[in-house]
């Protein structure tokens, strides 16, 4: 299939509508109001239905219903959105019920603005609502990954039975890029038959009993192993990461993940012209977060800068990653204010000579 130019958030549409979504439930909110207003239009056309609820709190709990029957579902908002939505995403994680949650990060906290913000790292990745869960965390950095890690989100859904949470940013959202729809896709996990779905009860199986309340406390228990046992195999099967620049020399590792790790990018270049030797890791599972993958790249390193549009959150992973065994600096912006590539070579200058404070250890 040819290339088509879409905006991020109609690039998510679609290729939720490719991997066979056919129910979305949302209310809208600025930077992601145009996934909603796609799929308005686009799922009746594939036989599938729109709702738009009176809120977040209704929308994620309209998820659970409709996962609930094995349908393909999806809900997207931006940060105060998925905080409403918090406490149903844990029952949907509890209740092992499979969903795509896309989040579109603004700048935060509370209200914030409009304008992209990488703030809900600790909100996506270290659980979000209340109970012991994880969800599967993707971190596109364009269009055309978010395309991609959409329709994957849809089949790690389904295979682990668990919410997945694709984390971009305003930039994602809004920027304009050419995306491509392979029509013979395959799944990258093989379809497993949904008996647990809540289909209708006509006495040839047991009955589907959804649910996440446990009185018993031995029977929650065994429940709570269960999934910790399952997000143990997501961590052994699922991290992913992409390397730049990892097989040369260099003194200087970047570790960032989305847009900003392209602003990075760019600033390496740069740099390679002044010939300072950077490389970059960017982490695209958040959870499960790559530590190995890291240390074994900050091993080559002298030193290792962590770039956000935060106040620094991704850092407690990486100092989880090195054990303190490399200084990691920190350059963030916030608010929705950008980090420049400019910006970037000019913290990377100043770690080269000895003017950038390390970040405390945990």
């Amino acid at each position: 299939m040819a290339k088509k130019l879409m905006k991020g958030s109609e690039a998510i549409g679609e290729a939720a509508v490719q991997a066979g979504c056919k129910l979305f439930y949302g209310y809208p909110i600025t930077p992601q109001n145009e996934i909603p207003e796609y799929m308005s239009h686009r799922l009746p056309q594939v036989g599938g239905t729109f709702v738009q609820a009176e809120s977040e709190v209704s929308a994620s709990n309209m998820l659970y219903g409709a996962a609930g029957s094995g349908e393909r579902v999806m809900t997207s908002s931006s940060s105060p959105g998925i905080s409403l939505m918090a406490e149903a995403i844990s029952y949907m994680a509890g209740s092992e019920l499979p969903a795509v949650i896309v989040n579109i990060m603004r700048a935060g906290p509370g209200l914030g603005g409009i304008l992209p913000g990488q703030a809900d790292y600790f909100q996506a990745t270290k659980g979000g609502g209340h109970g012991d869960y994880h969800l599967l965390v993707l971190a596109p950095w364009s269009v055309q990954e978010a395309a991609d890690l959409v329709q994957d989100g849809f089949d790690l859904a389904d295979h682990y039975r668990n919410p997945v949470m694709i984390l971009g940013d305003g930039l994602i959202g809004q920027m304009m890029e050419p995306v491509e729809f392979h029509q013979d896709r395959k799944p990258i996990k093989e379809p497993k038959e949904k008996t647990w779905a809540a289909t209708g009860y006509d006495g040839s199986r047991p009955r589907a009993i959804i649910n996440s309340l446990f009185l018993d406390p031995a029977t929650l228990e065994k429940h709570n192993h269960k999934l910790q046992a399952k997000y143990a195999e997501m961590v052994r099967d699922e991290i992913r990461y992409k390397t730049y620049g990892t097989e040369k020399k260099y003194d200087l590792l970047i570790v960032a993940y989305g847009t900003v790790a392209r602003v990075c990018s760019t600033a390496m270049e740069d740099l390679e012209a002044e010939e300072v030797r950077t490389a970059m890791i960017r982490p695209v599972s958040l959870y499960p977060f790559p530590y190995a993958a890291v240390r074994a790249a900050a091993d080559k390193a002298d030193a290792v800068l962590v770039v956000e549009l935060s106040a620094g959150q991704m850092i407690e992973d990486v100092q989880l990653a090195l054990q303190g065994t490399k200084p990691i600096h920190f350059h963030g912006r916030m608010g929705g204010m950008l980090a420049s590539p400019e910006e970037v070579m000019e913290k990377v200058r100043e770690i080269k000579s000895g003017k950038s404070q390390e970040v405390c250890h945990v």
